[in-house]
């Protein structure tokens, strides 16, 4: 790869969560300001859901930051912003459907997420030492610590390739939950799959550009064995 080439890989690798990042943050302040008809906040509409589908254990609670919103499901706990939480908007109600979406998932034992939960020990174990592992392979002309370094990575871009189906079938749940619950009205699902689909993008990117870098590792380990 030239050098031409390397540097718009490398910007490519920039741009792309940057561009999925601007797109969430557009999107949610573009729908945090449009109310949904049944004026409900994040924390009702979690609720609502939750109880709707028997889920009375799961707690609800508030955490600090700008879309830091996460089930635990360890906890049984469904953490909302406290824009989400308080909100009573199309954004507010999308997200907050989502993450009781992932409860609904651990509920019903949801392959991907049982999947994902198992890696997550070893997704970050792999991708806090792959890199050190390729760099000192690479380094010390030691192919073999460079081929560790990959497999190890490789645990990390599985975790978010199994991420995928768990994030985007939460975002079908919510939106099912969200119409039959009387939550959202048929002219406001559009503008609530926006928020949903925008949301989904990041983890695609972050997806993506984890394969293209373990794509690349994996081109220069055989090239150097040749």
């Amino acid at each position: 790869m030239g050098l031409g080439s390397y540097l718009i890989y490398i910007a490519l690798l920039m741009i792309i969560p940057i561009w999925a990042q601007s797109r969430v943050k557009s999107s949610y302040k573009k729908y945090s300001k449009k109310p949904t008809s049944s004026q409900m906040t994040g924390a009702e509409v979690a609720r609502k859901i939750l109880d709707d589908n028997g889920l009375y254990d799961v707690q609800i609670g508030q955490v600090k930051g700008t879309l830091s919103d996460h089930y635990n499901p360890r906890k049984k706990v469904i953490n909302l912003s406290e824009g989400i939480f308080h909100g009573r908007s199309m954004a507010s109600s999308a997200v907050a459907a989502h993450e009781v979406g992932h409860a609904i998932q651990d509920q019903q034992e949801y392959a991907f997420l049982r999947i994902r939960s198992a890696l997550v020990p070893i997704a970050n174990f792999g991708s806090n030492i792959s890199f050190f592992l390729i760099l000192a392979g690479m380094l010390m002309g030691a192919m073999n610590l460079f081929l560790f370094g990959i497999i190890f990575m490789s645990a990390a871009v599985l975790f978010q390739l199994v991420t995928l189906p768990v994030e985007f079938d939460a975002s079908n749940r919510a939106m099912t939950q969200m119409v039959s619950s009387g939550i959202i009205r048929n002219n406001e699902e559009r503008e609530t799959k926006k928020v949903l689909n925008a949301a989904a993008l990041t983890y695609v990117a972050a997806a993506l550009v984890a394969v293209a870098e373990l794509v690349r590792f994996i081109l220069i380990y055989l090239a150097n064995r040749e």
